[in-house]
């Protein structure tokens, strides 16, 4: 995946913390989230950190059917020394590389269900044979 320079997750995302990337036919679902309790950035009153940022991704492909198979990948970023995370632009590629990871694993693991569950070839049928006069 490709990062632009210009941004600082790497990214362009919304007000709401959410991106879609295109890239080579496929779409991409980006989520850069905290774990805070509040709508205001605080510290945490036990640990004393600010919270830690999430930055979700999933990859989805649907086929034959109306199928569709996904893969999920999380990166975090912690927040460190009683200061808030800041940015970081390769969050989101650790993030999509796991969720394309997780697709690869899950279609192998489907392609490898379906072989065996199906049918068993039919046998081919015996040719009649015409009695003898």
């Amino acid at each position: 995946m490709n990062i632009d320079p210009t941004q600082p997750w790497g990214v362009v995302i919304d007000y709401a913390g959410r991106a879609s990337v295109d890239e080579n036919g496929h779409t991409l679902s980006v989520r850069v989230y905290d774990n805070g309790l509040g709508h205001n950035l605080e510290r945490d009153p036990i640990t004393g950190e600010y919270p830690s940022v999430h930055v979700s991704a999933e990859f989805a492909r649907t086929g034959a059917g109306d199928a569709t198979l996904r893969g999920f990948g999380l990166a975090v970023v912690e927040a460190k020394d009683g200061v808030p995370a800041v940015p970081d632009p390769t969050a989101v590629q650790r993030a999509v590389t796991a969720a394309l990871a997780d697709f690869e694993n899950r279609r192998a693991s489907y392609a490898s269900l379906c072989a065996t569950w199906a049918p068993p070839p039919e046998p081919e049928p015996a040719p009649e044979t015409t009695p003898a006069p």
